[in-house]
């Protein structure tokens, strides 16, 4: 049985027992691939079910399995964006900083994950990881936030502390960079070239082998019609959220803004 069937046993075995037992039941952190797989499996599950990955436009998220007697209860539908912290999903963020600035090394994203997974961690219990000047923030599931916070002490040659972040988690700067320009039509493709600089004709190869998704669905369509607020996800190269069109030019083409995450 490959990868996939696996995922898809185990997201629909989670949903049976979540209506069975007449408890909400939660998925580990899944990525672009798993989210699309659980999406494709929405009229086979057996409850409602709702996506979290502990902050808004999160991309490796938990599926929360809610029996229909208790998605009222938990008010799941009613979730605003500065509402997250009040949702009941088993995720903790944890701040990671270095113990002296002056000393400490420029870390990148794949020095704080390779730090993490070295303690044993499994990469499907940890969400995102969020990069600040100085310091960093991991989204990871509640059961194993101690042995974080105890273990993690050194990230390369720079010691470090672990805590669990007490602020709101809508203050957490996200480094983002904003882009404007003009395009021919809102499609994928058009969106890739524009927030990457680059030729549509090179991006046509990633999306056609299903490395591009959009709100966690994998779409192999050049000419998919991106709407407004979408959060679209390109494996290696990053993500972007297509923010909207500005205004149309007199030669027909559209002033479009996009939000992309660096």
């Amino acid at each position: 049985m490959n990868e996939q069937e696996l995922c898809r046993k185990r997201l629909l075995d989670l949903s049976r027992q979540a209506d069975r037992k007449g408890i909400v039941l939660f998925s580990d952190f899944l990525n672009l691939n798993e989210q699309n797989i659980f999406h494709s499996l929405q009229k086979e599950l057996y409850t409602t079910a709702e996506l979290s990955g502990g902050y808004e436009q999160a991309e490796r998220q938990m599926v929360a399995f809610i029996p229909d007697a208790l998605y009222f209860r938990y008010d799941f539908s009613q979730k605003g964006d500065s509402d997250e912290d009040a949702i009941p999903f088993p995720i903790v963020c944890l701040q990671i900083r270095p113990l002296n600035l002056k000393f400490a090394e420029k870390l990148s994203h794949r020095d704080y994950l390779g730090a993490i997974l070295n303690l044993g961690i499994d990469r499907s219990v940890t969400g995102d990881i969020l990069i600040d000047e100085e310091c960093a923030y991991l989204f990871c599931m509640q059961k194993i936030a101690d042995f974080l916070c105890d273990n993690l002490t050194r990230i390369r040659h720079t010691t470090v502390l672990c805590q669990v972040f007490e602020g709101e988690r809508k203050e957490i700067p996200l480094r983002t960079e904003k882009i404007e320009g003009t395009v021919a039509s809102v499609r994928l493709d058009t969106l890739l070239a524009l927030a990457w600089k680059t030729s549509r004709s090179s991006l046509v190869g990633m999306i056609e082998d299903g490395r591009v998704f959009v709100n966690g669905k994998c779409i192999t369509s050049n000419g998919y019609h991106v709407k407004e607020n979408d959060l679209i996800s390109a494996r290696g190269m990053g993500r972007f959220v297509y923010e909207g069109m500005l205004s149309q030019t007199k030669k027909g083409r559209y002033l479009v803004k996009l939000e992309k995450y660096v």
